[in-house]
């Protein structure tokens, strides 16, 4: 029997301007992913980036996430067609492209999330993002419900943010803080102020193209300001941090 291809509800929601709040989750471990999901956040970005995640670790996620009504986002190691096509086949429809810098680097992770002829994903039938085979026209229906959201955190990416936005198949446009300051020169905290005024900026440019804006702030009063400026998909945590810092408070309360 055939299955119905997965609507991508993260796409759907930023096509509808409706802001998402996230978590950036980096721990590794099938708990941790159900206990991100069920806390009632919007979407979760899984990390590979940053953290010694494999592609079976990321399809573990998908699957425990997948019971639970949260969007699942993957941010890759680096914009790699290679990566990108594996985590498409094992069923990831979001996708935050890191370090994206220019025009050509954005056509490209483009092209990467797409079938012949609009791009160069790498066709494969029984895999999970088809349901082993059993979606009928998968690769004829599929570039419908990608997202693709690149990534700009460094200087070279805010001198070419307008060209980058507009690409089409660009689906959202995501401003890096911490990359973001350190490739511009500023020290954090004391160039706090600095940061934000480039943010906003950035955040009018991309406003200019109409693109939708994520961030990711993990002091609160900043997050809220973001989403009064217009940012759609507003991750306001990681895991890691929130687990050290409860832990580490609650050991502090109880010892001299």
């Amino acid at each position: 029997m055939g299955r119905d291809l997965l609507k991508n509800g993260f796409k759907t929601a930023l096509l509808d301007k409706q802001p998402m709040i996230g978590l950036w989750c980096t721990l590794d471990g099938d708990t941790a992913t159900e206990v991100a999901a069920v806390a009632g956040y919007d979407w979760l970005l899984f990390d590979t980036e940053h953290t010694p995640s494999s592609d079976r670790d990321v399809l573990r996620k998908l699957q425990t996430a997948a019971a639970y009504p949260v969007f699942s986002v993957v941010r890759p190691s680096s914009n790699d067609r290679v990566r990108i096509k594996r985590l498409l086949d094992i069923g990831v429809q979001t996708l935050l492209i890191p370090y994206v810098e220019s025009e050509a680097e954005a056509v490209y992770a483009v092209e990467a999330t797409r079938y012949p002829p609009a791009g160069k994903r790498g066709v494969a039938g029984a895999m999970r993002a088809a349901r082993y085979g059993t979606i009928q026209a998968y690769q004829a229906r599929a570039d419908d419900e990608i997202c693709v959201l690149v990534q700009i955190e460094s200087r070279a990416g805010l001198d070419n943010l307008e060209a980058i936005a507009s690409v089409e198949g660009v689906d959202g446009v995501f401003v890096g803080p911490a990359d973001l300051a350190a490739n511009c020169g500023l020290k954090l905290p004391e160039d706090s102020a600095e940061l934000r005024k480039t943010i906003e900026s950035a955040f009018e440019r991309i406003h200019k193209v109409g693109k939708p804006i994520g961030i990711l702030s993990t002091v609160e009063s900043d997050a809220r300001h973001y989403l009064d400026l217009g940012a759609t998909f507003v991750a306001i945590g990681v895991d890691t941090s929130l687990l050290m810092r409860s832990s580490a408070d609650l050991a502090k309360r109880f010892k001299k």
